[in-house]
């Protein structure tokens, strides 16, 4: 059979197995979906160093020991976060307005895992769709499909011993163009989880479905003159470098403050920054740029000094990464874009409002909702950047890489990052497993528009009784009055002086008196 027709064939196999577990993952109770999801998170954990091994072998792309540290914070540092998340039933209860929150999982999720960060994002996705009892099925990228599959048959097998159904977990194992359009458009698919290229980021926008992608993320790094420039070269430097640039919220540029500009590149060269010169930015020009535009991506996940290399000159192998001084931004300095590698643009500026900017000109050109960081101690400053900058994470005095994925911050563990509305992204949040919940609202009536007692609680004196026969009836229904005929002779009224009867039998008050005396005066056998 032609690929790309096996391709889709596969997928509609495997949605149609991963939608028959639908029924059983919706009747997991919460503490059935918290030991799944701790089973997988340990099961991930322990192979980190197994998967990233196989994550570097076949693409090509990153650094074995920062790939573990992605799969461990994957696992181990989102599983602390999540444990704790109410996913199933009664989240939320509200008992002033009235209305209570249930959980309810949104279906089957398609996800698109990349190759630059393919192992770990394989197990952040599914570890938290599976937290919002959802099945999943993952499109790996074509250079990254045995280590996907791996992650995958990790975690099924882990979610299974702990009580999940088989088919909960599942993988692409022909990933064509054809076989995912089919896994994002088909009625199936419930919502989409997109990490990728642009291009097929935009597909999944574009495929009918509810979808959470991420968008470029070209970062601006300000430097302002109060900062610690120390720390903040160093925090930028082990962000730039960490996996060789890789993840999407790293820095693509420096924005120097002038008052501290030369403190700046000092300290860039005292962590081993090499600063290129024109003629060498030039040829790195060629080398990382298609001639239709776009990254190269031989360079994507390289050292320093191997792209060096690529582009025709030498630097030393302790190269922590490459400095392009830069003077504009645009289609003019097709480096001012989004890179994927240890190689950063450098700016001079004066005054934070020269850095506003020039942090604009670089978000508005391929980094639209995604991070900005400053380092700065002037909180008015900070406060101002946060106010106007087109991007949802501002991050302040820590590195890019880390920050904004909720390692060295308060934000949520995640590895998609959402651009909002901005950039076509249906969210602005770090995705969590909420994210991929219905919320079903039960609502009381709080403003009546009719009077009338609508109490829920059970109050049986209040809507039940007994009449004057000892019958037990709802208190609205009237006791059976006795027949009367026209003929009869009509009851005469009590005489003064004369006892209430009761019941049928007439009895008196003094008879009742008498039983009651009767009884007390027996002696117990």
């Amino acid at each position: 059979m032609d690929r790309d027709l096996s391709s889709v064939q596969e997928v509609r196999e495997l949605l149609s197995r991963a939608e028959s577990t639908l029924p059983a993952l919706k009747e997991l109770s919460q503490e059935d979906v918290n030991r799944i999801t701790e089973a997988m998170a340990d099961a991930g954990y322990q192979a980190a160093e197994s998967l990233a091994k196989m994550a570097v072998e076949e693409t090509g792309f990153g650094k074995y020991e920062d790939k573990v540290t992605k799969n461990r914070f994957a696992t181990r540092n989102l599983l602390q976060y999540i444990a704790p998340l109410k996913t199933v039933g009664f989240i939320e209860e509200d008992s002033v307005g009235k209305v209570h929150k249930i959980a309810e999982p949104m279906g089957v999720v398609a996800a698109i895992i990349p190759s630059t960060n393919p192992t770990s994002t394989a197990l952040y996705k599914a570890i938290i769709a599976i937290k919002a009892r959802n099945p999943i099925v993952m499109s790996p990228h074509p250079a990254a499909v045995r280590c996907t599959i791996e992650v995958c048959n990790v975690l099924s097998g882990a979610a299974q011993r702990a009580g999940a159904p088989k088919d909960a977990i599942l993988c692409m194992s022909i990933p064509e163009m054809s076989g995912t359009q089919e896994l994002m458009k088909n009625p199936s698919t419930h919502v989409i989880l997109a990490t990728g290229g642009t291009g097929l980021v935009k597909a999944a926008y574009s495929a009918g479905k509810p979808a959470f992608g991420v968008g470029p993320g070209n970062v601006p790094a300000f430097i302002e003159r109060t900062a610690n420039v120390r720390k903040a070269v160093k925090d930028i430097v082990a962000s730039k470098t960490f996996d060789y640039g890789t993840v999407c919220a790293s820095e693509q540029s420096i924005v120097a403050d002038l008052p501290v500009k030369d403190e700046v590149v000092a300290e860039l060269k005292r962590n081993n920054a090499y600063f290129c010169t024109s003629s060498e930015i030039a040829a790195l020009e060629k080398t990382m740029i298609k001639s239709t535009g776009g990254i190269n991506s031989g360079i994507v996940g390289q050292p320093a000094h191997r792209i060096a290399e690529m582009a025709g000159f030498e630097v030393t192998p302790e190269t922590s990464m490459l400095v392009l001084p830069m003077t504009g931004v645009g289609k003019d300095y097709p480096l001012s874009i989004e890179k994927l590698s240890p190689v950063i643009c450098f700016y001079e500026v004066d005054g934070w409002e020269q850095g506003c900017e020039k942090s604009l000109e670089i978000l508005n050109f391929g980094g639209i909702g995604h991070t900005l960081v400053i380092h700065s101690r002037d909180e008015k400053i900070i406060r101002e950047f946060a106010l106007k900058k087109p991007v949802f994470r501002v991050l302040v005095n820590t590195p890019a890489t880390h920050g904004a994925i909720g390692y060295t911050t308060g934000l949520e563990p995640a590895l998609t990052l959402g651009c909002g509305t901005w950039a076509g992204s249906s969210t602005s949040d770090n995705v969590t497993p909420l994210h991929l919940i219905n919320i079903k609202r039960l609502a009381y009536e709080t403003n009546p528009l009719h009077e009338g007692d609508t109490t829920t609680e059970s109050k049986p004196t209040a809507r039940w009784r007994y009449d004057d026969q000892y019958h037990y009836r709802p208190a609205e229904e009237e006791a059976a009055k006795p027949e009367t005929h026209a003929d009869a002779p009509a009851s005469p009224s009590p005489l003064p002086g004369s006892q209430r009867q009761y019941g049928t039998s007439g009895i008196t008050e003094d008879q009742i008196d008498a039983i009651i005396k009767e009884f007390g005066n027996q002696k117990p056998e």
